[in-house]
């Protein structure tokens, strides 16, 4: 039994990164057979990717998927830790899959992720939750067969939780939810440490993957006619700098935009390392997709260095202000935090006048939600949950207001959309996403999925666009919004 340690997580002594090779064990080969498996996914994008390891390692194994978690024979939850609502529901379907385990004493269940990588919740579980199977970290997914075969020998709850400052797993097996867009790792952890965020102790050290395995990866994609790639990370636009061979992430998103796929896209950037070099990149290729997520979290310098954010209003507004006057065509997003500890009327207007200036596409807003072992957690808070949430109010009226605002200039313009699944407002409707990120529902056959094709929009709304199939060829002035 491995536990994870708060205290273990935060150093950074700098060791070199140890780089495996995942390898399939033929033992673990027809542990599944006949069963089914469910893996329900919480947070970033990084979760998504992982889930995609995770469903690839269990069909190897011979289990198959089960969309319905109460039909099947194995449910893994992979889990986020960065808001308190993430772990409250987590926690409540752990209460609903107990009575299932009531009914079925052979149903499996499994907790990894993020959440596995905090102290508190593990101690709870392996007190209060003796149903849970198997626990497993962020830092070894990779050792998923063997933790659950070691479960099943023993009839008792396994828990596998590493507080190490990571090492790299190469060709883990993965299993894409999509055939047309695809998820990139070029690197894993943090090492910012803002005080709010939990990240760099549950996903650990900076680690940066070689360009060499990241480009292969890509190039192989595209061969698979996978017509999008992400590129992952905690904070992507540090990509490179714990390597030692003068290797940037502009250097890295040209080399992937001459791989030729025809779009791509980053996520998330970090304010503080977004350099000059990489916008000029951007700009430069049409098949890097004029979308930044920028998040800006307050508008208040003194909140920004109580989060430790590295950066300021002024500063931000500058890079901004670069993006949009070089990247032609950018949709800019962002994430902001309201009731930071202490945050005062005046903090918060800073924050609004932020808004007012960027006025973003779109934006993720959300209550500061204290964790446990993160400097932002002790610090004495004087903000009422009441103001905090007539904050967010006030908030949201603002970025909803200048969403809708981007979202009427594309009406009647033509835009390509890549139509990705059937809509889920209307059968008859497929969705898909403008180069920009917005949400594009078009009435078209199913035969147009997995495709690019150009899009008159005829309808807008706050989050998303209707549009229809239009047979033309897009000029330089038609692609303007």
């Amino acid at each position: 039994m491995q536990k994870p340690n708060m205290f273990e997580a935060k150093k950074r002594d700098r060791k070199a990164i140890i780089k495996e090779e995942y390898k399939t064990d033929p033992k673990y080969k027809n542990i599944g057979n006949g069963l089914k498996y469910t893996v329900k996914t919480y947070g970033c994008q990084m979760n998504e990717h992982d889930s995609e390891n995770i469903k690839a390692m269990l069909e190897e194994m011979s289990f198959t998927e089960e969309e319905d978690y109460e039909k099947a024979d194995l449910v893994i939850l992979n889990t986020c830790a960065i808001r308190e609502n993430a772990h409250n529901k987590v926690f409540g379907l752990l209460g609903r899959l107990k009575h299932q385990k009531e009914e079925n004493p052979n149903l499996i269940i499994g907790l990894c992720g993020c959440m596995a990588q905090e102290e508190s919740v593990v101690e709870e579980l392996s007190s209060k939750y003796k149903f849970v199977d198997i626990i497993f970290g962020t830092h070894n997914i990779h050792e998923l067969p063997s933790i659950l075969n070691k479960s099943l020998l023993k009839h008792a709850q396994e828990i596998e939780v590493y507080s190490i400052e990571g090492n790299l797993v190469e060709n883990m097996p993965v299993r894409r939810d999509s055939k047309y867009k695809a998820w990139v790792n070029i690197m894993y952890g943090c090492d910012k440490f803002c005080t709010y965020c939990i990240v760099p102790y549950t996903r650990g050290r900076q680690r940066s993957r070689m360009p060499e395995d990241i480009l292969n990866e890509v190039k192989k994609l595209k061969e698979d006619n996978y017509q999008e790639v992400t590129l992952l990370g905690q904070n992507v636009n540090a990509y490179g700098k714990d390597l030692d061979i003068n290797y940037s992430m502009a250097n890295l998103l040209e080399d992937v935009a001459k791989i030729g796929i025809n779009r791509i896209r980053f996520v998330t950037s970090h304010p503080w390392d977004f350099n000059d070099e990489m916008i000029d990149v951007i700009a430069k290729y049409p098949n890097i997709m004029p979308y930044i997520h920028l998040p800006l979290q307050s508008g208040s310098d003194r909140i920004l260095k109580l989060m430790g954010r590295k950066y300021t209003k002024a500063s931000y507004l500058e890079l901004f202000d670069k993006l949009k006057a070089k990247v032609k065509n950018v949709s800019i997003t962002t994430d902001i935090i309201v009731g930071f500890p202490n945050e005062t009327e005046e903090d918060f207007k800073e924050t609004l006048d932020v808004v007012d200036y960027c006025k973003y596409d779109s934006a993720f807003t959300f209550i500061f939600s204290p964790r446990v072992g993160t400097p932002a957690a002790k610090m004495v808070d004087n903000v009422t949950l009441e103001e905090k949430e007539t904050r967010l109010q006030r908030l949201n009226e603002v970025v909803n207001k200048y969403s809708k605002e981007n979202n009427l200039k594309y009406l009647d313009k033509i835009v390509p959309v890549l139509l990705e699944n059937v809509s889920e407002k209307n059968a008859e409707y497929l969705a898909g996403y403008t180069d920009t990120m917005k949400l594009v529902n078009v009435k078209a056959p199913k035969e147009y999925l997995g495709k690019i094709v150009n899009v008159k929009i005829t309808d807008v709304k706050t989050w998303s666009l209707d549009g229809e199939l239009v047979e033309v060829n897009l000029t330089n002035d038609e692609k303007n919004i």
